[in-house]
Order: C-alpha cells, then structure tokens, then sequence
C-alpha cells in the first residue's frame, strides 16, 4: 500500500509577520523580508527528491490570500481593492492574517486515518479547525474543499469537516501511526497538550484528540500527552519534538509529559516497537527545536528508511553528531540522511514534515484521487517555469499594504490553478 505526500506550495503571500505564539522561529523573524519565489521553489525540490526516492507525492494549493471573505466578516466594506486598504490601514495585524500564506503547512491540514485502521475501511480525512491562531482559524473551509475535490471518491475516502471551534485541532502535526506496513493495521497515537499556566498554547484539545478517534472509527488508538517543557521550549506541535514510521518512534528524550508511562504504552500495544531517541545531555531541547530536527520527513525506503533534513540539522554540531552515530547503527532502520535548503520555511516555523500530509491507501484508492493533485517531475518542470514566472521575488514589511502586492498574489494564484485546470470557485470556502 502506497502512502501518499502531499505538500504544501508556498503562497505567493508568504511572508514573516511573526503570527504564531509559541513558534520561536516565526516570532524571531518577524518583519524580516521574505523570499515567496524561493521559498515555493525550496518546496518543490523537495517534492521533487521524493518522486526520485519512488514514492507519491502530490500537493495543495495556497489559498485565496489576501482574504477579504475574512476581513468582510470582521466589518469592512467595499470591493477587493478598498476593504484590503481599509483593514490594512485601522488593523494592521487582522490584515496580516488575512494575508498569511500559513495554509503551506499542511501537516496542518488535517488528520488522517488510513482504510487498514478504520471500522469501515475507507480512508478517513478530517480537516483541521486550527481555532488557536486567528491567522490559521481562517483556512478550513477551503481546506476542506481541496480534500473533497482532490479524495472524492466515497468508496475509498470519507472527508470531515473540522471540528467546533470550542476545542483546537491541529491535524496530523499532534498524530502518529505506527505499523508494520502501510498496508496492515496499525496503532495510531493521538498527541494532546495542556501546558497549564504556560506562556505558550497547548494548540490540541485531548478532546479534539478523542472526536477525531470516534469519528474515523480507529479501531486501535493511543492517547498521549506532550511534554509542557517542550510546548515552553518552543515545539507548538509534536512532530517538532517526535515524528513515527512503521514501527519506529524518532524523538526527543523530553518529547512526552509521561515517558516511562508513554513508552511502555507504545512498545505494549506495537509489535515490533522501536525507538531512536535523542537524550537529552547530547542534543539539548533548545537545539533539536532550532534544527527542526524531528520535524524530518520519515519515509520508507528500498533498503529501510530515509529521513528528509533541514540543512539547519547539518549546521548544528549537536544535533549532526548524533544523526552520524544514528545512521551507522544497525539496529535500526533509518539508512539515509537527505539533507534541503528550506531555509525560508524553516524561517517562519516550520520544516520538512511541516510542508507535508501523508496518506497511505490501497493502490486502487491512489489511482481515484484527483490527478491534478498528484505530481510527476514533467509536472514539477511546469510548476516550477510558473513560480518563476509570477512569484514575487522579495516581500518586505513594507510592501503589505501595496495594492500591487495584492493584485499580483491573486494573479500567481490563479496562474496556478489555470495551469492545473482546477476552477477557483471549486475551492471557495
């Protein structure tokens, strides 16, 4: 059974206003200039190297951004071009979340639980509410629309919409699942946080956690606690602290509230339960946080696993060393280290595993989704030539209230969804 990536593309949007409470790099780096045109091109390349380690690989579109369906709501008035200026001009803030291109992140974008694992056998998808951020709050309607539009297919895929605001759900960034195979049944481990008292949000509800079990009709499921050390530390989801595959657990010594307890749980209920965990004292929290080095993609490969890296992991002399003495043990299965510039990702939040939502599903459910949502590397040469073309070079803080700005964002949009031949009122929230 194939298990399907699906990236994010950058937005022509992408820019740093430092939106995300808890997410150190985001923060650190807001009102630097951003690169959209190389931020989208690191993504592809990315994409690119895992159509050519022989796995799927597809994508989500960036979303309608500046939104003036949000900021109508919150009161403006007018066509595009004046309800943008008049947000931009009273709120400043509330018009850099209507500008955000945070819908790259799609380990964000929902939870998946595989066919293997559910009561009735199909693939269940539910997108993420992400209540927690405003500038993320604003996403799941069109979220939701590409997953309808890309996993249409009902004898194969059941798509959620999120779940009521009341309680945050982050999707698959707070989720893993461990198996043998993509194709057997598997444990799928729902990770929560509390941080109570914290200056940081727990962004997973446990209850979001547990509605998302019911509704997908997970037939074996785990529910973990995150540590609030790494929630204070800066690891706003689990997948920046530890990340599964198979049946191996990739993580930080200071990932889970309860690790004894976390542990014993995992190794009970996985046969064949592995760990590689970093210890504390030779790669502190702080560093595998900067690194994103549990934020690698994990995937399955010919000869075992490979981990797709940051080039940050590289230039951190803790977080590297340790990555060595991992790849030269044989007592586990990760074999190769692909190291990527995603440094404009990474500079505002988020790295590989970030920019990814993974979908395993039978060979016949693969070949129902939506083609224009899936990728080879002629398609990529195409997507590639149109970033190019209509990407903006450089956004700077100043540039966000140029009405220029905005008109060219909504123009590489639609130059996207031309080329894909995906109609926009198809993805209208």
């Amino acid at each position: 059974m194939p298990e399907l990536t699906l990236d994010g593309l950058v937005g022509p949007s992408h820019n740093y206003a430092g939106l995300s409470l808890g997410n150190v790099a985001a923060t650190s780096n807001a009102g630097a200039t951003s690169r959209p045109r190389a931020a989208a091109l690191q993504g592809l390349e990315k994409m690119r190297l895992m159509l050519s380690l022989g796995l799927p690989q597809g994508l989500l579109l960036p979303h309608d951004r500046p939104n003036a369906r949000l900021l109508r709501a919150m009161g403006f008035a007018g066509d595009d071009a004046h309800c943008l200026a008049a947000a931009h001009a009273a709120d400043p803030s509330l018009f850099a979340a209507a500008a955000s291109a945070s819908a790259m992140w799609t380990a964000n974008a929902a939870t998946v639980s595989p066919s293997a694992d559910t009561a009735d056998g199909r693939t269940h998808l539910s997108v993420a509410n992400l209540s927690t951020m405003a500038h993320r709050a604003q996403e799941a309607g069109e979220t939701l629309a590409q997953l309808r539009l890309a996993f249409a297919d009902p004898r194969y895929f059941a798509v959620h919409a999120a779940l009521p605001s009341s309680f945050g759900d982050e999707g698959a960034a707070n989720h893993m699942r461990f198996a043998p195979s993509h194709d057997a049944a598997g444990v799928e481990a729902f990770v929560y946080g509390v941080n109570g008292g914290g200056r940081y949000p727990a962004r997973q509800h446990p209850r979001a956690s547990a509605a998302i079990a019911r509704r997908h009709g997970v037939r074996q499921a785990l529910f973990v606690q995150q540590a609030d050390a790494a929630i204070e530390a800066g690891a706003f989801h689990n997948d920046v602290v530890a990340v599964a595959n198979g049946t191996l657990l990739f993580a930080h010594e200071l990932a889970f509230q309860h690790r004894a307890e976390t542990l014993a749980a995992l190794a009970t209920a996985i046969q064949g339960f592995q760990l590689v965990e970093a210890p504390a004292a030779q790669v502190p929290l702080a560093d595998a946080i900067a690194s994103y080095l549990f934020n690698a993609a994990l995937v399955t490969v010919a000869d075992g696993m490979a981990l797709i890296l940051p080039a940050e992991a590289r230039e951190t002399p803790t977080v590297w060393r340790w990555l060595q003495q991992v790849q030269a043990d044989d007592s586990n299965p990760i074999r190769h280290l692909h190291v990527r510039d995603l440094r404009e990702s990474m500079r505002n939040g988020g790295g590989p595993a970030c920019l990814r939502l993974r979908v395993a599903m039978p060979e016949a459910a693969l070949a129902a989704v939506d083609p224009r949502f899936l990728l080879t590397h002629r398609k990529l040469d195409g997507l590639e030539a149109l970033v190019t073309q209509y990407w903006p070079a450089e956004i700077a803080a100043s540039d966000m209230g140029n009405a220029d700005l905005w008109r060219d964002c909504r123009a590489a949009r639609m130059a996207l969804l031309d080329a894909l031949e995906i109609p926009a009122a198809a993805l209208s929230a």
